[in-house]
Order: structure tokens, then sequence, then C-alpha cells
């Protein structure tokens, strides 16, 4: 292309035939407009997190990069379509790298704090302290690390997740480390940490990659997913007693062998959760391959559809899944507000050389997943990390926030925020808030129920922050198509295995609900255009 020789001077046996780089849909063009924001930060690897962190109901960002210099930030939303860089205001100047974050309210105080981890592909080398920042309400944070009790020993990881495993209101947190043994960190209610992860029987001792809370035998009690590249996953089934046992292989949810990504979701709406693991067999031979037309060589990523009584069912090539990806961060959400997930894989892997488009899947109907890539402008070149889908101008739609960049100097890239042009559907948030169960009722089920064209849908949820690598908001973002009113919303708590239902809800609107109360409380934010220079 430099050259001006494209395509007719390129060896036919290296040109990619034009069909690769169409969608198998019409779709429209999501615009990069983080340089307008000023969110488009130079930085390496590392994570991103979408949620409100100062109570004002608009969602914000917080970025890490993994350089020993990297700063962390966050960017406040002004609520005009505009962000301003608060990193200094929110106490974080100095506070440096992290390939991941996730956000949670450890101390079940009501206001979000950041989980940031660190360490990862180093060895020995990456045996650094992770940082638990409390968060003083305002949004301004304070390293408490140390002091709860989750430094005592630091291994390699990027990877960790918070879940109520016990049922007992507060958040626990299982740290996925790399060659060491895996950390479970029990809350003991007052925001102290022990670690019980050799008692309860998950050490795990692996490579791992991913992990994931989900509940997916339906019992209350929340069980544990944990990907590891280049050996067997585990599915840890909680025994409700402060102990696990691993049933991947009778669940036949053990593979891909080389993984990374993974993450619970009901991808077909039947109320069963499914699971995602992505496959990570990397080298960009596979992708060339692919695009040309060759074998592919490479494990496929692992779709597991869930089963009411029975084992999971990798039903990849039948949705459609049939390409290698190579993610690293990645992350689901509704694009379109059909009421059908979508998902983002941000790929590469740290040798500079590892350089391919990202993708994009969209749902068809609930039936299999289409690519659509470059018909939406998702396929970045640049090595994704941490995704995140969210609506920052609260216009009913989702954004994509993706975290860009290497591992190495040199290889540092901008971050991207992609805006959804919108596709006129309709859609409710809900955000929950705990008083037996913990503070932002995470691992709590909503199922919406709505008339679609003459049909009669149900849209499912739990209360997550999505992938094990990449931060949505615990805020639920659900679109419901073209219903003009919703029949009914069933919300349940399975900690104190309490069930509400809220009938003939309006939609469009953001709602909180308490646990406690016979009511919802409608939230009054109005839609905004994102800041365009000129």
């Amino acid at each position: 292309m430099t050259l001006g020789d494209y395509p007719d001077g390129v060896p036919k046996q290296f040109l990619i035939p034009k069909e690769q780089f169409e969608s198998a849909e019409d779709f429209p063009r999501f615009e990069n407009i983080a340089i307008h924001l000023d969110l488009d930060t130079m930085s390496h690897s590392g994570g991103v997190i979408t949620d409100d962190f100062d109570g004002d109901n608009l969602l914000d960002i917080f970025v890490s990069d993994w350089s020993p210099t990297g700063q962390m930030r966050l960017f406040h939303n002004n609520g005009d379509g505009t962000f301003t860089d608060r990193t200094e205001q929110a106490n974080l100047t100095g506070i440096y790298g992290g390939l991941n974050t996730v956000q949670v309210d450890f101390d079940n105080d009501g206001d979000l704090d950041v989980f940031a981890l660190r360490g990862a592909w180093l060895g020995d080398g990456g045996r650094q302290p992770n940082s638990i920042l409390q968060n003083d309400g305002t949004g301004r944070f304070q390293d408490v690390t140390f002091a709860v009790g989750m430094a005592d020993e630091n291994y390699p990881t990027q990877t960790g997740s918070w879940a109520d495993f016990d049922n007992d209101g507060d958040m626990d947190c299982f740290v996925g480390n790399e060659s060491h043994a895996c950390q479970l960190f029990r809350n003991d209610g007052k925001g102290f940490f022990t670690d019980i992860a050799k008692q309860a029987g998950v050490t795990n001792g692996q490579y791992t990659k991913g992990v994931t809370w989900g509940d997916f035998d339906n019992d209350r009690f929340p069980d544990l997913y944990v990907s590891n590249l280049g050996q067997k996953n585990r599915l840890y089934r909680n025994n409700r007693d402060g102990t696990f046992t691993d049933v991947a292989a009778s669940s036949g949810v053990a593979g891909p062998e080389k993984s990374f990504g993974t993450w619970f979701w009901d991808h077909n709406n039947d109320g069963i959760l499914d699971l995602y693991a992505s496959s990570y067999t990397v080298g960009i031979d596979h992708i060339g391959r692919d695009y040309l037309g060759g074998d592919r060589q490479s494990e496929l990523d692992g779709l597991y559809q869930g089963t009411p009584a029975g084992p999971f069912t990798n039903v990849a090539k039948e949705y459609g899944l049939l390409k290698p990806t190579q993610p690293m961060g990645c992350n689901f959400g509704d694009l379109d507000n059909d009421g059908h997930l979508d998902f983002y894989l941000a790929t590469g892997y740290p040798k500079i050389e590892g350089l391919m488009p990202n993708v994009m899947y969209r749902s068809d109907h609930g039936k299999r997943f289409n690519d659509v890539t470059f018909a939406g402008g998702f396929g970045h070149l640049q090595k994704g990390h941490a995704v995140a889908f969210a609506d920052l101008d609260h216009d009913g739609d989702q954004e994509l926030f993706v975290e860009l960049g290497g591992a190495y100097a040199g290889d540092d890239f901008q971050n991207a925020l992609f805006e959804n042009p919108g596709f006129g559907n309709n859609w409710i948030k809900i955000q929950l808030r705990g008083s037996q169960s913990n503070r932002f009722g995470v691992g709590a089920r909503i199922k919406v129920d709505f008339v679609d064209d003459g049909q009669s849908r149900s849209v499912y949820r739990w209360v997550t922050h999505g992938s094990s690598f990449g931060a949505n908001s615990l805020r639920q973002e659900i679109g419901v198509s073209k219903a003009k009113s919703i029949l009914a919303i069933e919300i349940y708590w399975p900690t104190s295995d309490t069930t509400q239902t809220f009938e003939n809800v309006d939609v469009n609107q953001l709602i909180e609900v308490a646990e406690d109360a016979e009511d919802y409380k409608r939230i009054d934010l109005n839609a905004f255009p994102f800041y365009r220079p000129g």
C-alpha cells in the first residue's frame, strides 16, 4: 500500500481476498472519538473500569498502565459530553502499574473501591503487591492493601474477581496467580481479609490468566471458573461449606487447554448461565492462515451452553465462532439494545509482532454470532487489553472503551472510545442496593419480561462487571428492542433468597431497586451529546 501497488502488486499467495473484510450483515460504523474527549491516553497494556465513583449517577472511566511508571488515571464524567482528568484530586498521583483493574465495594459502605492487579508475565520478578484503593465516597482513594491483609504474600497476576461466595453479605476475592498458588481472600465483614484458598481447595497452582464467578448450578452459592494457559481449566463447584470441588472435566469445560479471558453470561436468554473461554494459541501465522483461507491449526474459543441438569455443551461451531482470535482483554454488552448480548475481543500477544485486528461479534437473535468487525470499524490493529461496554452519554446505547498498547517500550498506543450511533431500540437500566446482600447486589439475577413484535420475550442478566479482563459498570444496561413498555422486572437476591417483582415499568429510564423496598426509585438523568471540537 505504501508503494501504491496494492492490490495488483501483491503476490497472489499473500493477497487477502476482499471478502475477508466484509461483514456478515449490514452494521453501522462506530467512530473512535477518544481524541475529542482527551481520553486517548498514550499507555501500555492496562485495565479499564466504567462506573460511578462519586455518586452522581454518571459513569466515569478508570484506567491503568502496567508500566512501572504507568500512572493510574480517573476521568470524571461531567454530564455535558466531556470528561475531566481527576487523577490528582482522586489521590492517585504516584500509584503506578496495574495490568488489570476491577471495581468492588469491599467495605460495604455504598461506594466503589478499586482493586488493581500486578506482575503478570514477569515470573518471580512479578511478585509485586496488588492494590486495594479505598474510596471515601467522593472519588478520592487511599491504598489500604497492607492494612486489610491482602499483601502478606504477593505473586504475579493480572486476574481477580469478587463475589460473596459464602452469602454472608460482604464481598470476597479470588486472585488467579501465575505458576503459584491462587488466593481466596475471605472478608470478615469488617473489611479485613484472610487467604483461605488451601482450606477451600482452590489453590489451582497453574498459570492462571482469567477467573470469573457464576452460580452455574443455581443453588444460590457462586461457583468459580479458572482459565489456565497451557493446562486444563477448573470449574470449582461451591460446596456451600467453605470448600469447593473441581468439576470441570465432568462438566465439559476443561478446555481450551491454552486459554485466557473468560466470563459467565446467558447468551441465549434461557435463564441458565453459559460460559465463554477464549483460546490463546498465539502466533500471527494462525491469523494470517485464516485470512488467506488456509487450514486452521489452533484451538477455537469455547462457548459452553448451560443445561438445566447436566454438563455444558460446547456450541462454538454452531454459533459461528470458527476463527482463531487470540484475545487478551474482552467483554460483552448489547450494542443494538435488542436484548441479545454481543462481545468484543481485544487481541494480540506481548511480542512486538503480535498485531492483528480486534474482533466484534454481534448476536443474531441469540441464534449465532456474526462478525461485524470491519463494518463497525472495530478492527483496530493495536494490541488490545481491557474492554468495557458502557452508556457514557446516557442516550440508552452502549459505547465501547478499549485499553490499547503493548507490554514493551515503543509498543504503547492511545486508548480508544467507540461511539454508538444508535439503533432506535428501547432499554432499561437497573442499579441495585443491597441491605442483607452486598451493597451493589453482585450476583443477583434480573429477569425482564416484555412483548417485542407480538412475541413474548424474557431477557436475563446477572449483576457482574462482565469479563475477567475489563470491567463494565455494575449498573445493568438492558435492551428491550421495540417494546413500548416492560411487563415485569423480577430480581432474585441469592443471599437473602428473596424475589422482587415490579410490573408495568416504563422503558428508557434508569431505576434503583433496594433489596427491602416495595417499589423502585426513578433516577432522572438527561442524555447529552459528546463534545466535538469546532
